[in-house]
């Protein structure tokens, strides 16, 4: 059974910084690409950074970009979320997704909050 769980959330003040994680489990679980998603409240959810497994290539969200950095540790079968200079419209719930030839897969979400 595949399994995606994310940690690393919580309050931070608006300048602050957090790292996310994002932990995949399943023999069977082989994704080509990785990505975070947030959705803030009575928001949509949106994209907010990609990865590429076997190249590494990333993609961003203009609204993070140089301020979000999306990493994977892949003998680890972990995927990071550092997010730097963190703004209030940052507040949301961080999601997890794996994307297989067969299905794509989400984790439960991790809650960031930025305020002061």
């Amino acid at each position: 059974q595949v399994q995606l769980v994310e940690s690393g959330g919580g309050l931070v003040q608006p300048g602050g910084s957090l790292r996310l994680s994002c932990a995949s489990s399943g023999s069977i679980f082989r994704p080509y690409y990785m990505s975070w998603y947030r959705q803030g409240p009575g928001k949509e959810r949106e994209l907010v950074a990609g990865i590429t497994i076997a190249g590494g290539i990333t993609n961003y969200a203009d609204s993070v970009k140089g301020r979000f950095t999306i990493s994977r540790d892949n003998a680890k079968n972990t995927v990071f979320l550092q997010m730097n200079s963190l703004k209030s419209e940052d507040t949301a719930v961080y999601y997890c997704k794996g994307v297989t030839p067969q299905r794509d897969y989400w984790g439960r979400g991790t809650q960031v909050t930025v305020s002061s």
